[in-house]
């Protein structure tokens, strides 16, 4: 069952038009929410990234778009699915309707949309037997700037990296911007470790703002025996690095074992993982 604007139809009932502005324009966002036994985990920080980026993309947001309507919204969907008392990945698709070319019409108000599915892993783990091999995507480069990292439908270069990084056998890429600094990976933000310094990109340079970015920051704060940086990475820092790790909401800290012919440990990201579990057991 999906989510259209409030109302719950089948997946062979629910169609979006033609016309419809994400899918001509990607004039659409999207938050992926990992929701377990009816818990959306960092709900208040989605929500305020999604309503800041829709002020950025200047829509007009509907009065009834409270942090309360949409989480009920969220678990409505799920409990449809029965999903509700399960572990589960939810898609949440804001977008302004239809009407008018490049310009917006006074017709094209914004719509919401919810998909469901399960999710095996209700906490974050890391499995050290397992290999996560990345490369550099140098085929196109993302501008720097606030606006790239925004979570809209305009995801063409993860598709295409992503289909580079399938057809070499690689588990990921890490994305350059035009100033030829690291700035991401595909599906999330980046830390790199070298020592008790860490590093992860600032948003200036066009990384994602990503609700799990945010949640490590905040651990990594509390640490007196770290560094944290936020600062612009160049691709010759991957390789004097002791450790590599991507984050994102639904696999949590992800470390890179191998980049080029570079291989990492991942005993930080491993100590970092339990304190994220540990955060949220006491939310």
């Amino acid at each position: 069952m999906i989510n259209f604007n409030g109302t719950l139809l089948s997946q062979t009932d629910s169609k979006l038009t033609v016309n419809n502005r994400g899918y001509k324009y990607g004039d659409a966002l999207f938050e992926t929410l990992k929701v377990v036994n009816g818990k959306i985990f960092f709900w208040e920080d989605h929500y305020f990234r999604l309503m800041s980026s829709m002020r950025i993309l200047r829509m007009d947001i509907p009065m009834n778009f409270t942090m309360e309507f949409l989480e009920s919204e969220i678990l409505k969907t799920l409990e449809a699915n029965v999903l509700l008392n399960a572990s589960a990945r939810v898609r949440l698709n804001v977008d302004r309707g239809e009407g008018g070319k490049y310009a917006p019409s006074k017709e094209a108000l914004v719509h919401f949309n919810i998909s469901v599915e399960p999710h095996n892993d209700p906490f974050y783990s890391i499995d050290s037997d397992n290999s996560y091999i990345v490369d550099l995507y140098k085929d196109y480069f993302v501008a720097p700037g606030l606006l790239s990292g925004l979570k809209s439908n305009n995801k063409a270069i993860q598709v295409i990296g992503s289909i580079y990084a399938k057809e070499n056998d690689f588990d990921n890429c890490l994305v350059l911007n035009t100033n030829k600094s690291v700035i991401e990976a595909l599906n999330g933000n980046l830390f790199v470790v070298k020592g008790d310094t860490i590093k992860t990109p600032p948003l200036e340079d066009g990384c994602l703002k990503g609700v799990m970015r945010k949640q490590i920051l905040e651990l990594l704060a509390k640490d007196v025996n770290v560094i944290v940086e936020e600062a612009s990475i160049s691709p010759f820092e991957l390789q004097k690095a002791d450790e590599l790790f991507v984050t994102n909401v639904i696999k949590g800290i992800v470390p890179i074992t191998k980049y080029r012919k570079k291989t990492y440990e991942s005993e930080f990201a491993q100590s970092l993982v339990a304190k994220l579990n540990a955060k949220l057991r006491l939310v």
